[in-house]
């Protein structure tokens, strides 16, 4: 039992300095800043100017298409990188069933980009 808790033994050591360097990081604002708040400092800050309208205002909906594109196609990405590391090992198959998965996406991005919908007019 001794040689496995031996083998645990620089885990337990990064955790325990992980966690020592969380809690100095998480105290050390309160103990070392300077609190002075005036109203310049606790105004809400927007773009350089006051904000001039209600916080529940309706956003456009082109806001929420650019998110959900980024989140589209951030996981193409994320399904190419290991697709890519593995690459030789996968075959004609895994070859072309990427293929198929990049023009899906090649399709659909070039749909909605003929649609208009990623135009700010």
């Amino acid at each position: 039992m001794p040689e496995l808790l031996q083998d645990y033994l620089p885990i337990a050591v990064f955790l325990g300095i992980s966690a020592v360097i969380a809690l100095a990081l998480m105290v050390s604002p309160f103990i070392l800043a300077v609190n002075n708040p005036d109203s310049e400092k606790v105004a809400a800050y927007e773009c350089g100017f006051a904000p001039f309208d209600d916080a529940r205002m309706k956003f456009d909906v082109r806001f929420y298409l650019v998110a959900i594109l980024f989140i589209i196609f951030d996981l193409e990405v994320a399904f190419l990188f290991p697709w890519a590391v593995a690459f030789g090992d996968l075959g004609w198959f895994g070859f072309w069933s990427m293929m198929m998965f990049l023009g899906v996406l090649t399709i659909g991005f070039a749909y909605e980009w003929r649609k208009g919908a990623l135009e700010w007019d």
